[in-house]
């Protein structure tokens, strides 16, 4: 294959437009540097009586601290000062940090609180407050309540915003007519800082009108300006407090019952197979030094995480699921930093699945074979130095797993080993660097005992901002490197990029490289490799209200991409999205996406170095979302996309009611159907054409693909009630059914086209139609009795099928699903929360 002229062109215009953004930005650093805003500053008092966290600030205490005032909006659009004033008050002794918040509003009925479940803002007004104890305006703590006490917690890093994250601390608000107030207490041990005479943290509060859909900051957050931690105030008037021990124990104890299908059937119906298993383990947190805590966990119980949404996987790439997991998830932004780290590898697949069928006589079968694998224990340590170097380590630690193999003649069984005894580790090193930029090195290892191979990946990354944060350079960079027993693979791959991150325009240029051979996949996720990419994108924003809108933002961008190895061309895509809201709150948005010439898909073959002939194709959509703070809103999206093939097209829509009727309960319904005519895909690789006995499937002789309509329904309900904000009741139920029919064969051609139709035997489709049902059900019962303690009851049903036998009616698959066998799973698990300080205190006070 020829290079096309527009790649060359592009890839002149991507240097061009490189170039001119390192020399205007460097000629804007001055300008852009005496342009930034004054922070404002607020001074703690010390007090040597705590006040009683009862949210209605009537101590003496909170009448002599110094007021945090005159709030500016921030959305849905920046600048306003606002109209219902907030007052804020912050105070310290040596144990806490004590926040005092009064909210004042037009009337009663315009304080919206509605009752949520933790970490979940629900329909409500919120007051937020903002941390920043290193003050290196990259890193930093947010603390959230609402006016029915609901609380919200996050940790803030160049990663974003993370929610998962969650600590103990105390709150309590009220609401007096039309002003609502709140009271946080925050203990030094929920944070982390460095010990030093008088600190100097970074500090902001944010409030959420949910009536009129308005945000407001203390320190003003300029949506056009590129970061938030580095838009905060200063904290100042701290002195002289020190870290305190930071340890705690979280023991827990829980019982698990099981009921799933055997295989077996018993009468008219299917044999049963029931489990009930008691387990105890703990997690632990302790505080090395002031800035380095660890965190482990101990004998795991991972039974009431939210269940997978399983969907029908035609693709050659495997599908990435949500990490679920509390201990992946809370304090994990350093480990996250450059995407490396897919924490789903810990305890996922086992690396010898396929050993259970190696070789294996026809007359034994494999019994079992675990598709998931038992983490043993998890240690995590991080923290932040005061020059700004943080530091996590990961390690993790996996069982082994093994098949369980039975021979029908003898009626022996035996294992097959599947997992070996396993060691993950991750160590990241972080410095912040001034202008909110940061050099980061990554190391990923996995160690697999005995023959099987290790991995082990390095990594750095970077971002060089600007002094007047308008500007930014980034990169990354990694070597991957797979220790087999006679070799090893090295791979690599690199990314620079550069542009203007903050204003109304911003644009950004990008050029990335992956090696054939690079592979992080043992401890994180790529899809595919071998490939050299440039991208260009603009974005034009627009904060202020014009016209019926509120705002708006529009965004157009190319992509192209070359093959590694080779150079040849393999992909050019134009994508354009434009979004708005309306000054009633409705959003709206569309998208436009070109691919205007031939592509090659070099993985839907399934073998290295063929592919496949791309057609021309254009895809549009768009989607409208009402206004959340009302009883009823609905969300609606729709796509469509040709090619010029055949009559081949895609089309899909969803839509999702939702409906909160009162303050303790909501409903969310979601129903969606992609439908795919004309689709072509691979079928299978063939041995030869004999007949339908003579269809071995082996790698790289004869490739075929297949004509196929393609229909996917997913049906989905989430039902939220919360009896108040420490106790909750949650549903969520999901139901996906996929119809794949095949009409037609055709054999690949080494040039990329589709041909020898009257290759395949005329039977052949019976083989490749797929009729997927899947059904995941989770009822969750929650009870926060005690901070950091909880009693949780977990009832799951599942059901998972995937045949060649079509059922085409919708219905019939549903009858079906709920009339099949389905597992079921009825967890009770007690969380209990020590603090080593607490209880301290009150044996002191016993003495």
């Amino acid at each position: 294959m020829k290079k096309s002229v527009p790649a060359a062109l592009f890839r002149i215009c991507c240097s061009l437009l490189l170039t001119m953004v390192s020399l205007h930005a460097l000629g804007q650093a001055t300008k852009a540097a005496q342009s930034a805003v004054q922070k404002k500053e607020l001074n703690a008092l010390r007090v040597t009586v705590p006040p009683k966290i009862d949210g209605i600030l009537d101590e003496t205490d909170w009448q002599q601290a110094q007021i945090a005032t005159d709030f500016i909006q921030n959305r849905p659009n920046p600048g306003p000062k606002e109209k219902y004033p907030t007052q804020v008050k912050v105070m310290y002794d040596d144990a806490a940090i004590y926040i005092g918040a009064v909210m004042q509003e037009v009337s009663p009925d315009s304080i919206f609180k509605s009752l949520s479940g933790r970490d979940d803002t629900g329909n409500a007004d919120w007051f937020g407050v903002f941390l920043d104890t290193y003050n290196d305006e990259i890193n930093g703590y947010g603390f959230f309540v609402t006016p029915a006490g609901v609380q919200l917690d996050a940790r803030y890093s160049s990663n974003g915003e993370d929610f998962s994250w969650n600590s103990v601390w105390e709150s309590n608000a009220t609401i007096q007519g039309s002003t609502w107030m709140v009271e946080i207490k925050i203990p030094y041990s929920a944070i982390r800082f460095s010990e030093k005479p008088e600190q100097l943290w970074g500090l902001n509060f944010m409030r959420n009108r949910q009536a009129r859909r308005q945000g407001y900051f203390w320190n003003h957050v300029e949506p056009s300006k590129d970061g938030f931690v580095n838009q905060w105030g200063q904290l100042k008037g701290i002195k002289e407090i020190t870290p305190p021990v930071r340890l705690s124990f979280t023991p827990y104890v829980s019982a698990t019952a099981e009921r799933f299908p055997s295989g077996a059937t018993e009468g008219t119906g299917a044999k049963y197979k029931e489990e009930v298993k008691f387990s105890g383990g703990m997690d632990l947190k302790y505080g090395i030094s002031d800035a380095f805590t660890l965190d482990m966990t101990l004998i795991p119980d991972f039974s009431q995480v939210k269940s997978d949404n399983q969907v029908l996987n035609l693709s050659p790439f495997e599908i990435q699921y949500n990490e679920n997991r509390p201990f992946f998830l809370e304090g994990t932004e350093l480990f996250n930093k450059g995407g490396f780290f897919y924490s789903r590898r810990v305890g996922g697949f086992p690396v010898n699945f396929d050993l259970a069928n190696k070789d294996r006589p026809e007359h034994v079968v494999v019994k079992e074979n675990p598709v998931e694998t038992k983490m043993i224990n998890g240690t995590k340590v991080s923290g932040r130095t005061r020059g700004g170097l943080g530091v996590g380590l990961f390690n993790a630690v996996v069982g082994r797993a093994y098949a369980t193999l039975r021979d029908t003649i003898t009626g022996a069984e035996y294992d097959v080993e599947t997992q070996p005894l396993t060691n993950y580790n991750v160590t990241v090193l972080d410095q912040s660097l001034k202008n909110n930029s940061y050099v980061t090195f990554i190391n990923t290892n996995v160690m697999r005992q005995g023959s099987t191979y290790d991995a082990n990946l390095s990594a750095v990354l970077f971002r060089l901002n600007t002094k007047g944060n308008k500007y930014a350079i980034d990169g990354k960079a990694a070597l991957s490197q797979l220790y087999h027993s006679d070799n090893t693979d090295l791979g690599y791959t690199y990314t620079l990029g550069a542009g203007k991150t903050s204003g109304n325009f911003t644009y950004s240029i990008r050029h990335t490289v992956e090696s054939d051979t690079y592979n992080p996949n043992d401890l994180g996720i790529l899809f595919s490799n071998n490939s050299m990419e440039q991208e260009v994108y603009f974005q034009y924003n627009v904060y202020q209200p014009f016209w019926k809108l509120l705002n708006m933002n529009a965004s157009i961008g190319a992509l192209h991409e070359r093959r590694y190895d080779t150079g040849n061309f393999q992909n050019f895509v134009i994508f354009s999205n434009l979004n708005g809201t309306f000054k009633n709150f409705l959003g709206a948005g569309m998208f436009l996406n070109l691919e205007p010439i031939l592509t090659y898909d070099y993985f839907e073959p399934r073998v290295g170095g063929w592919y496949y002939e791309f057609p021309v194709n254009y895809s549009v959509g768009g989607y409208i979302s009402s206004d959340y703070s009302k009883k009823f809103a609905l969300d609606i999206n729709a796509d469509y996309r040709w090619f010029d093939y055949n009559g081949r097209k895609n089309f899909g829509y969803s839509i999702s009611p939702r409906f909160r009727p009162n303050d303790k309960l909501l409903l969310v319904y979601r129903f969606s159907n992609g439908m795919r005519f004309s689709e072509i895909g691979h079928a299978n690789n063939l041995k030869g054409k004999k007949g339908k006995n003579d269809l071995a499937p082996i790698v790289g002789e004869h490739i075929i693909f297949g004509t196929r309509d393609v229909d996917n329904v997913t049906n989905s309900l989430e039902l939220q009630y919360v009896f108040n904000n420490k106790m909750s009741l949650r549903l969520t139920a999901w139901h996906n059914w996929s119809k794949v029919f095949y009409d037609q064969y055709f054999r690949l051609h080494q040039d990329g086209k589709l041909g020898d139709t009257n290759y395949v035997p005329e039977d052949y489709n019976a083989i490749h139609n797929r009729n997927f049902n899947s059904f995941n059900m989770d009822l969750e019962y929650s009870w926060w009795f005690a901070p950091g303690s909880q009693i949780a009851v977990v009832f799951k049903d599942a059901f998972l099928e995937q045949t060649t036998t079509l059922k085409p009616r919708y219905f019939d698959n549903v009858n079906h699903t709920f009339s099949s066998p389905q597992s079921n799973m009825l967890s009770v698990k007690l969380l209990y929360y020590i603090d080593y300080l607490t209880v301290k205190n009150k044996l002191s006070k016993k003495s």
